[in-house]
């Protein structure tokens, strides 16, 4: 507890100290601050869309009769006028506020109109206030629209010598259609900009919807829509869910497209960045990028900028994919941005809450409704003025000679004429204050007729404030001429669009730098392998070392990747780009990997992304794996049959077709369906057909519908329809019976 310190009376007068909880106290005034913070500087209200500042910044240049089609004054007297009558935090806070809301890549529809140099998308700052001007835009105007009618409440200002407005009458639903970003003290906004003219037509169908959801006003307003473009590319159930919610963030990415140069060469060209990116910092980090090669596939990059954006990046070669650098590009840089989404605004002007999507415009159309309200009252009661005017100004027409005698001759005349003409002090009081001539220009029908206007339109305002359907129905009129005059094209125009988010992948650069090209993969009996230029179906010319001799071959890509399975069950990886070219005898498979001296090469094939194979161990035992599951990345291998030793993977077989064909050393033939293999990454698999002696012979996917097929020794195909395979079906595991008649005694499918 704070002590209290010496009275102040004993030392001369005053009152004593009074003793305060120091935690109770630091609580008070920490909520006050925090308070203060949160509804006097950082969050927008959820009805104009504006921070203080903005209002009164707008309010302050109102008052200043700086109209659209005003001259221009500097932006060093509007500062100082808003700081000196409104907002006493600084001249420099203003000023950057200011020129946010002049500035086209910031605000989706500007709220200012400057001359002079207000910045640029490279993050240059704007000149001084004292050589910019400054005057609202047409759609600042429509935020103030109907100010002077009484449509909001005024409170007075700081010094309390003036009023300021406590909300705009907002002719637009500006929160949502410029945006808004604050932090303070334990809570932000972030609310991203949209289209406008969807903004209208999401607002005409919650009038005639009042539950509406978010997601239904979701088929009118498509997304953010960010003053500098760029592609959103987040999946569409995540944009529905944020809005839905007011949390989350939008995947921002910027618009670049290819560009053919001479001599078969491309660029890749973006025309839009990111918003809140600065163009300058984003090529300094491509440079950094490019100069450290941890973007190994772009070459250069400049900027070719003049109004509008032109980012050009080269590539490091002619062979490298325009999309793969762009998404590496895209990973390493602010060429895609995070945009956060958190819709906390300040409800009624009072309580901070994150609101959706369909909770923004209702407090935009409410508020909107009041303001209708507001106004019609206000023009009512001027009717009702007139109208009080106008019936004194009748009697006067009809006794004019008499009203002038007494305005002349009566002592008193304000008393006569009301005693003479029954006359209220408002009629009398415009009477006396109108000049003689004036009265002599009286016409009466003129009179009656604009009496006659005024009660059709006192009917009419009646009507309307009794009724909220006819309410609604105007404020409908409104958004609909709303829509009319933004329709500037390139106001209008949607500036960002949505396409598909791009499947995430691990990108292999080294692959991305290989130029693609036809090759034939060529391996001998002793395991030799190479690589020929082009598709060679001839190899009878082809030369083998010693007593080597052709295995077999395989026509490939040079972006390809070769699997060479081991008897010990380890998958390899080899890169086709990599291989020994077809002029000599190529190399060995085991100086490219790391294979076991003991294991043996048992299959080496083209990587099929997807594919499935047959794996058969020796001892019966298998399953079914995904090629996409035998990619290594090291020389060391991927373990992907566990044999146990003395059982060795023996069985290698593509996994297309329904039922499974295995024979074993003992001449017993089994088929089962494919289904009862299972499908495994990695394991022992399961028992595939049983033995007393020996192990498998060989194996085969095949479709039972097209029957079994096998070739012999003299190279002639024989084939075993389904009914007649009907006594081999059976399940796995299982002993099987000896093959039709034909069948090869080496007991190999072939």
């Amino acid at each position: 507890m704070a002590k209290s310190g010496t009275p102040a009376g004993d030392a001369g007068g005053g009152e004593a100290l009074i003793p305060v909880e120091l935690r109770e106290a630091l609580e008070e005034r920490y909520l006050t601050y925090a308070l203060s913070t949160i509804t006097g500087r950082a969050l927008p209200d959820a009805r104009d869309g504006l921070k203080p500042v903005h209002r009164r910044i707008l309010y302050g240049m109102q008052t200043l009769r700086l109209a659209p089609d005003a001259p221009f004054k500097k932006c060093a007297k509007i500062v100082g006028d808003v700081m000196g009558s409104f907002h006493p935090h600084g001249d420099q806070a203003i000023y950057d506020a200011l020129v946010r809301l002049a500035q086209d890549f910031s605000s989706r529809y500007p709220l200012v109109d400057g001359q002079g140099n207000f910045g640029n998308v490279d993050g240059d700052a704007a000149a001084a206030y004292r050589y910019t001007e400054a005057r609202m835009t047409a759609v600042a105007r429509l935020l103030l629209e109907g100010i002077d009618e009484d449509a909001i409440d005024f409170r007075p200002n700081y010094s309390g010598e003036e009023q300021e407005p406590v909300v705009l009458p907002a002719a637009l639903p500006n929160l949502l259609a410029n945006g808004a970003q604050g932090i303070a003290v334990g809570m932000a906004t972030s609310v991203p900009p949209h289209n406008l003219a969807e903004l209208c037509d999401a607002a005409l169908y919650l009038i005639s919807h009042r539950e509406a959801t978010a997601e239904q006003l979701m088929n009118f307003v498509q997304g953010p829509d960010f003053p500098t473009g760029g592609v959103v590319v987040d999946p569409r159930p995540q944009i529905v869910e944020t809005y839905r919610t007011g949390r989350g963030s939008f995947r921002l990415r910027a618009r670049w497209h290819k560009e053919e140069t001479a001599r078969g060469q491309w660029v890749a060209v973006v025309t839009e960045i990111p918003y809140g990116v600065q163009k300058s910092r984003l090529i300094e980090k491509l440079a950094e990028l490019i100069v450290d090669k941890k973007a190994p596939l772009a070459g250069d990059v400049r900027d070719e900028s003049a109004e509008d954006v032109r980012v050009v990046i080269e590539p490091r070669a002619r062979a490298v994919d325009p999309a793969l650098m762009m998404e590496t590009l895209f990973k390493l840089s602010e060429l895609e941005i995070r945009f956060p989404v958190n819709m906390n605004v300040l409800v009624d002007g009072a309580v901070p809450r994150v609101v959706s999507l369909d909770e923004a415009l209702r407090q935009w159309l409410d508020h909107r409704r009041e303001v209708l309200e507001r106004r019609s009252r206000h023009r009512l009661a001027a009717i009702i003025r007139r109208l009080e005017v106008l019936d004194g100004m009748i009697i006067v027409f009809l006794n004019l000679d008499e009203v002038i005698r007494i305005i002349r001759e009566e002592d008193e005349p304000k008393q006569a004429l009301k005693s003479a003409f029954d006359l209220t002090d408002v009629q009398v009081d415009y009477i006396l204050d109108t000049r003689l001539r004036a009265l002599r220009r009286l016409e009466e029908m003129e009179l009656r007729k604009e009496r006659e206007k005024l009660i059709e339109e006192r009917a009419e305002i009646e009507g309307l404030l009794a009724e909220e359907a006819k309410q609604w129905k105007a404020i409908t009129a409104q958004i609909r001429e709303l829509k009319k005059t933004v329709g500037d094209p390139r106001l209008a125009k949607r500036r960002t669009t949505f396409e598909d988010a791009p499947e995430a992948t691990d990108i292999d650069l080294a692959e991305a730098l290989i130029e693609r090209e036809p090759i034939t993969v060529v391996v001998s009996q002793k395991g030799w392998i190479r690589a020929l230029k082009g598709h060679v179906s001839d190899l009878s010319q082809l030369q083998f070392k010693g007593d080597d001799a052709l295995d077999f071959s395989f026509f490939a890509q040079t972006t390809s990747k070769v699997l060479a399975l081991a008897s010990n069950g380890k998958a390899f990886t080899l890169d086709a780009s990599k291989l020994p070219g077809g002029r000599g005898h190529g190399e060995p498979i085991r100086l490219m990997a790391e294979i076991d001296e003991d294991a043996a090469i048992v299959k080496v094939f083209l990587h099929t992304p997807d594919a499935l194979l047959l794996l058969v161990s020796d001892d019966g035992r298998g399953f079914v794996v995904s090629q996409n599951d035998l990619v290594a990345t090291t020389r060391k291998g991927r373990a992907v049959f566990n044999v146990d030793p003395p059982a060795k993977l023996k069985i290698v077989a593509p996994a297309e077709g329904d039922h499974v064909a295995i024979i074993g050393e003992n001449r017993k033939l089994l088929v089962f369906p494919l289904s009862e293999a299972p499908q495994m990454a990695r394991g022992k698999g399961v028992r595939l057909q049983r033995y007393k002696d020996g192990g498998v012979a060989d194996a085969k996917v095949f479709a039972l519908a097209d029957g079994l097929t096998w070739t012999d020794t003299s190279a002639r195909v024989h084939t075993v329809d389904k009914r007649e395979l009907a006594e081999w079906v059976a399940h796995r595991a299982e002993a099987g019976r000896l093959p039709p008649r034909g069948f090869p005694k080496n007991n190999r499918f072939g």
